[in-house]
Parts: C-alpha cells; structure tokens; sequence
C-alpha cells in the first residue's frame, strides 16, 4: 500500500503538469490568422512560424530525453514547465515578428524539457498496467492541448491579444507547486545513468518495429498538425470568429483526448492491431466526407471534424507504450522520439504544405494528407509477424 501510493503520488503531480504544459502548446493555432493580420504577414510564413513552434518543441526531444535518462533530478519537468509557460504567453502580444519567433522558440524548448522526462519517469514509476497509466498521462496533455484553443481564442475574443501574458501566471504556479511536492527520485527509480548516445541512437533507429511505430506515430501527427494550423486560416476566411475557431479545435483534441484514456479498454477487448487500424484507416472517408460538408452543412462538418480528433489519437497512448517496450532502458529517449521527434520531421513538412494549400485549396490538401495513413495501413501487419496471436 506504502509502494503504491509511492507511486500514484509523482503519476498525479506528472499527469497534472502535463495538462498545464500542454495547455500553453494548444495557444497559438487557433489565434495565429489573426496574428498574422495584426503584423502583416501570409498564411505560408504564419505557417512557417507554428513549424518551428513544433520543430523545437520536439525534434529536441530524443535529446533531452539522453539527459533525462542519465539525470537522478527533477529540473527538466520543473524549467521545462516555466519556459513553456512564460514565453508561449508572450507571444501573441509581442508586435515585432522577430521577438514574437524569439519568444515562441523559447517556449517550444521548455516543452521539449519536459516531456521526455515526464514520459520516461511515468513508465518508470508504472509497476502494473503501464498502458493505462501512459493513456492516462497522454490524456491529460492532450486535454489540456484542447483546452489551450479554446483558453487563448476567448482571452484575444473578449479581452485582445495584449491580455495573454497573464495567462504565464498558472503554469508559474504549478512548476512552483511540483518542485514542493513532487518527491524526489531514489536511486532505486533513477534510470541507470550508463548510457551512451550514439549507441542509443544507432539501437533505436536501427530497431525494426520502433521504426513502425515512429513512422506510425509521425503519420498520425501529420492528420493532427494539419488540421490544427490549416483549418483556422479556412474557417477565418468563412467569417468565423475568434472564439468559434478555438471551440472547434477544443472539441477536436478534447475527443482526441477522450480517446487516449479509452484506448486501452478497446485494445483489450478488440486487439491491438485493430486499434491502429482504426486510428489509421478511418480519418481519409471522413476528410473526404468534411470537404463534402464544410461549405453547405457546416454543422455536420464540424461533427465530422470533431470525430476525426477521437479516432486519429485513438491509438496514441498504444504505440507510446509499445515502443517503450521495446528497448526499455532507453524509455524517455523513445518518449522523445514518438511523442517528439515524429512532430519534428512532420512540423518540416508543414512549411512546404502551407504553401502548397495557398496556391490550391486548403481542403484537398488535407484530404491527400488523410490519405497516407490509411495507405500505410499495411504496416500494421509488420509489428505483429512474429507474434502467434495479437493482443
């Protein structure tokens, strides 16, 4: 009893912080069209400005997750948390383009702290169904991704984007609150610190099913970043409000979040595999039947919006706690490359995206998008060719 609440004591403070860090990530999508209008500059370069929001608060993740694996302390999740919190804050308010990227930079390196981290001390600290902790810790950060639209869209709605530093006060307060409470990890918990990361790296990229999994993971962070930076720009041209855009996107990744605390019911009781399958498959019918909508039936479209949300995350918490699985001494390393890296390499291909929808149309270039994971369905089969029946 002593060892569990032990344990459920740092999973409460993690999937707490979680929720707040994550909050501070969801900010500037749905507010960034009218950023853009405030400093004067396209849809392809506000683009540009939200990838590099994702190239570094996540390709630096596998990073941070080497030293999070070799550190015995507490400070990534803690500076990791602040940083987020303040920068991201200021950066809607911020005039000047540069101290805006400057300022988004910053903030995007404080997620890249903490998660890694977070992720690796979560399994860690997970002695029996390490599937639904990490559903339940990824639930909470995608919760709070949710909640973060529909918190910035309302504060720029009704108060306007000069308000939104003072919205640093509540990440401030929970990293003060953690580094209080969140107990320090013995020796016993500490991931031995006898790793070397070249050979860190050459083991994972080198594994055949973390390299599924990654490519899985990137697929599924593709349909979501797309969504989340395209769809304001289309619905600001529609005439939709500040707030409207925020409600969407709240909706959106509240579902998706929904679906990462069920996920681990439904692979119990349907299988792993077809959990993916799912995740994977179903999003490009129901993009095709968004662009169907969007102009004539808005509401159905934005019930179909909001299902694509659940189903695209549905297997999230899954291949996080899979991939861990698989090399385990290098936990928040992995958590670094799917919850990180795979956002990274996505966030690169947005830039060239943006521009792609602006001399297209923004909706048939998600329809495309949504088509590659289905597509790439196929390798599911692969993660499964060596067991004698699937989970």
């Amino acid at each position: 009893m002593i060892y569990k609440e032990a344990e459920r004591k740092p999973q409460i403070w993690f999937c707490g912080a979680h929720f707040i860090n994550d909050i501070y990530t969801g900010f500037l999508n749905p507010i960034m069209p009218f950023i853009a209008e405030q400093i004067s500059i396209s849809m392809p370069i506000a683009t540009i400005i939200l990838s590099c929001s994702h190239i570094f608060s996540s390709l630096m993740q596998p990073y941070f997750g080497f030293f999070a694996d070799k550190i015995r302390k507490r400070a990534l999740i803690f500076w990791g948390l602040l940083f987020t919190s303040i920068f991201i804050s200021f950066a809607p308010a911020a005039n000047n383009i540069w101290l805006m990227i400057l300022f988004i930079i910053f903030g995007s390196l404080g997620s890249s702290l903490f998660h890694p981290q977070a992720l690796g001390l979560i399994s860690t600290f997970s002695t029996s169904d390490t599937a639904r902790n990490m559903g339940i810790f990824i639930a909470c950060g995608t919760l709070g991704f949710s909640m973060g639209p529909l918190l910035s869209s309302t504060i720029a709605q009704y108060f306007g984007l000069n308000r939104m530093p003072f919205l640093a006060i509540l990440g401030i307060l929970c990293a003060l609150s953690m580094f209080k409470f969140v107990p320090k990890f013995s020796d016993e918990k500490s991931i031995s610190p006898k790793i070397n990361l070249k050979q860190a790296l050459i083991d994972i990229l080198t594994n055949h099913k973390l390299n599924i999994l990654n490519l899985i993971a990137m697929l599924k962070s593709l349909i979501t970043t797309s969504c989340s930076i395209l769809l304001p720009f289309l619905w600001k041209s529609q005439g939709f409000s500040k707030f409207q855009i925020g409600l969407a996107m709240f909706c959106f990744l509240f579902l998706g979040g929904i679906a990462s605390l069920l996920s681990p019911r439904f692979e119990k009781k349907i299988g792993t595999a077809n959990v993916f399958y799912i995740s994977m498959i179903s999003t490009c019918p129901m993009m095709i039947l968004f662009m169907l909508t969007y102009k004539t039936l808005p509401a159905i479209s934005f019930i179909i919006y909001v299902l694509m949300g659940f189903v695209t995350m549905f297997a999230t918490p899954i291949t996080m706690s899979m991939a861990q699985k698989v090399l385990p001494q290098y936990k928040s390393i992995i958590g670094g490359f799917i919850n990180g890296f795979s956002w990274g390499i996505v966030a690169i291909l947005m830039s060239a995206i943006g521009y792609i929808a602006q001399a297209t149309s923004i909706v048939p270039v998600l329809v495309v998008i949504s088509c590659i994971p289905a597509l790439s369905s196929v390798l599911v089969k692969e993660l499964f060719k060596n067991e004698t029946r699937l989970n």
